[in-house]
């Protein structure tokens, strides 16, 4: 009974077979997904600059020990280092502001006051079109005098908060409702 060595399953170099390269593919796919679920839920979740370069970083030096381009167990090495490199910069940027803004930047204000930071929205890359759009979709209003601020969050997402009803219109809010996750409930309710 012949057995397949494995330089006959996994190759070496750049001069792979098909079954070499899916015998690769096959191994390094597992590798990613630990790598991953190492790195964090955040990797993928955040999507904030520091998170995709780990992310684009990961994909391409992973892809090189699929094709042969670089020897495999340095490949799957250094992929390592890069996982808990951004491992452990997460976990200081949890307690230091100072690395976490310099990692994930800090969020900026577009709308406050009832004025648009055109500076920001320049910065942001952001036209006043674009950010009345987010208003219409995320506070279901077309009408800045509803909303209270406005930012781009260090992800890139754009964030809207309405304005509290007591103070848009004083004394129009009952006192025995209240705001409760899945809708409004009466005072007393349960």
């Amino acid at each position: 009974m012949d057995y397949i060595s494995l330089h006959q399953l996994f190759g070496e170099g750049k001069d792979l077979n098909v079954l070499q390269m899916c015998s690769r593919a096959f191994v390094v796919f597992f590798i990613a997904l630990l790598l991953v679920r190492i790195s964090g839920r955040r990797t993928f979740g955040k999507r904030t600059a520091f998170d995709n370069t780990l992310a684009i970083i990961l994909g391409a030096v992973l892809s090189r020990a699929i094709v042969g381009a670089s020897p495999f167990v340095p490949t799957i090495v250094a992929s390592s280092l890069l996982v808990v490199i951004h491992r452990g910069l997460g976990l200081i940027s949890i307690n230091n502001n100072t690395i976490s803004k310099l990692l994930k930047g800090t969020q900026i204000t577009l709308f406050e006051d009832g004025l648009i930071n055109k500076h920001n929205l320049n910065r942001s890359l952001l036209s006043e079109k674009d950010l009345m759009a987010d208003v219409r979709a995320k506070a279901g209003t077309n009408n800045l005098s509803e909303i209270d601020q406005i930012y781009m969050e260090t992800n890139g997402e754009v964030t809207v908060i309405k304005k509290d009803k007591s103070t848009t219109s004083p004394g129009s809010a009952d006192p025995s409702v209240s705001a409760v996750p899945g809708g409004l409930r009466k005072a007393g309710n349960s």
